[in-house]
Formats: structure tokens, sequence, C-alpha cells
């Protein structure tokens, strides 16, 4: 009885490990209660090292030369620059107000942030080294999340407690429409068409879908992918799309051909921001309310690996990571 119990345990083992095979670079894990960052190596998927940062790290985006990755301290008020492939920080640029989501414009010349606690969106002109603000602009309740378009002329951006969707005029810096959402709406993702944005909607069970192509925007579709819809990441293939559950504990696969959901996969703890690996095989979620990475096999869409990490870990990402 032992023996037929211990060897399916073994077998599994053995295919997890197989599963688990290395990747290039370091996973790097924000924990926004810690002010830390947990960096997992990718050959024996353990942390080796805490990184600390300022208060409340959230959201991190690679420069545009792929030297660093900038880290957004929200309550630290400012932005922590790190090595992709050391996790060594090279520098912290302070007096960055409430930069809780981040983006550079495909062109490289504008940094945006999203200030949650403060009700502003902050421009800031890119030289390749320093930022300089342009333009902060007052939003309304809790700007959340950014997307930019291809052309970098239109930033679109979340309200999560005023349930609002606004766009703004990169050109004139300029509040350019505004329109209602769902309830809570938090990540956004602009399909490659330039005209379909997807709404994560935290408070409810879909993802709510605009046309921003006219000169008012448009709802044209809800997909219901399960309570507490929150964060997107590209699947890698140039036409899917995940689209993590809060709530449900569930990551939903969306077809952005047919904007209907084609497959799922687990994520415990309140899966939140994710990642999926260069060769489109493992898909790491940070599972918020239990302090784990969790690495799912996407083949199998089962879970082989939880790491523990630090507090209420939000942002993951690693160098070697699937085309956006």
């Amino acid at each position: 009885m032992v023996l037929s119990n211990v060897m399916p345990l073994a077998a599994h083992a053995q295919e997890a490990n197989k599963a688990l095979a290395p990747l290039a670079s370091p996973i790097f894990v924000l924990n926004s209660l810690d002010a830390t960052i947990s960096m997992i190596d990718p050959k024996t998927w353990t942390e080796t090292k805490r990184i600390p940062t300022g208060k409340e790290p959230h959201h991190l985006y690679l420069t545009p030369d792929n030297k660093s990755f900038i880290v957004a301290n929200a309550f630290g008020d400012s932005l922590t620059f790190i090595d992709p492939k050391t996790g060594d920080i090279q520098r912290t640029v302070r007096n960055i107000l409430d930069p809780y989501h981040l983006r550079f414009s495909p062109d490289m010349k504008w940094f945006v942030t999203a200030a949650n606690r403060l009700n502003h969106v902050d421009i800031y002109r890119w030289d390749g080294q320093d930022l300089t603000l342009a333009k902060r602009i007052p939003t309304s309740k809790t700007p959340s999340h950014l997307w930019i378009d291809s052309k970098s002329t239109v930033v679109y951006a979340s309200m999560q407690d005023s349930n609002e969707l606004i766009a703004i005029d990169l050109a004139t810096q300029t509040i350019k429409w505004r329109t209602s959402t769902g309830a809570t709406p938090a990540d956004v993702f602009l399909l490659a068409d330039d005209k379909t944005l997807l709404v994560g909607l935290t408070g409810a069970d879909s993802v709510q879908v605009f046309d921003v192509s006219g000169v008012a925007p448009k709802v044209i579709k809800h997909i219901k992918t399960g309570n507490g819809a929150h964060a997107f990441r590209a699947f890698g293939d140039k036409r899917h799309v995940l689209a993590s559950n809060r709530v449900a504990n569930t990551i939903s696969k969306i077809d952005t051909q047919t904007l209907e959901v084609v497959g799922s996969f687990p994520g415990p703890g309140g899966p939140d921001d994710m990642e999926v690996s260069a060769d489109g095989k493992l898909l790491l979620v940070a599972s918020r309310w239990i302090k784990k990475l969790t690495v799912v096999d996407i083949a199998t869409q089962k879970i082989i690996k939880q790491i523990p990490v630090g507090r209420s870990p939000h942002g993951v990402w690693t160098l070697d990571h699937a085309p956006r």
C-alpha cells in the first residue's frame, strides 16, 4: 500500500522537474508590503536574493536599452533601477510622486506614471538617462493602469474608484475623452490593431471591450472570465492574451480574434501579475494573498511549483519572457 502511493508521487516529481527547465535570466517578484524584491534563481527555482526598494513596489518596466528595469515605489515616491541579469541596484530616482503604474511610449520619448493615491497621471520626457516632468494631469479617483498606443499618441488610463476610462492626447498632454466602465477597472490592454481595448473589471467577473478608434469610445463586448478580472499578459503567440481573475483564482486565455475565452489555468491565492517564459512553456503567477510565486506548466495546465516570497507579491518579471 505504501509503495503504491509513493510511486505516483515520485513520477509526478520527475515530471515537474522536467517541466521546470532553467530559464536564461533571474525571475523578479515585487513584494509590495515588504518594500523588497525576491530574486529567484532560474536554475534551482529558489529565492537567492532579497533586494530592498522604496515603500510599496507594485509594478516595473524595462528601460528602452534593456539594461535596467525600473521599479515604481508608489508610497516611497521613487523609482529603483535594477540590473535585470544580476539584481544589483543601479540607482534610485526620488521625488517621483506616487508612481503606482508606469510605462514608456513605444517611440521611447515619454515615460508615464499613474498616481494611484494622489489622483493624477504624470508625463515625463525621457532622454535615455534622465526624467523631466512635462505635465501633471489631474484625473479622477484612483488612476490604476496605463497603456500607450503603438503610434505613441494616446495614453489610456483606468480610474479604479470612479469606474472610468480616460484617454490622454500625448501631443497636447490633455484629456481627450472620458467614459464610464464596469465596476473597479484595473489593467488595460490594447490589441495590435490600436482599436480594441480590453479592461479588466476587478469588481465584476468579466473583461470589458471598447472600440477606441472613433471620436468617442464604444463598448462592443463583455467577456466573462471569472470574479475579480484584474491583470493582462500577452501569451506570446500574437493571438492570445491572459487575464488573471483574482477572486476566482483562475487565469483565462482569451482569443483576441474572436474575443472569447478559449482556455483556463489555475491561479491560487489571488493571482495578480503574470509572466510567460520565452519558450512558452511556463506561466509565472504572483499569488498575492499567499506570499508565493506559482509556476504553471502551460501544456498540462497544472501547477508544478510554488516558491515562497515576501508579503503581497504583485509584479513578476524576467528578461527571458515571451514576446509581448
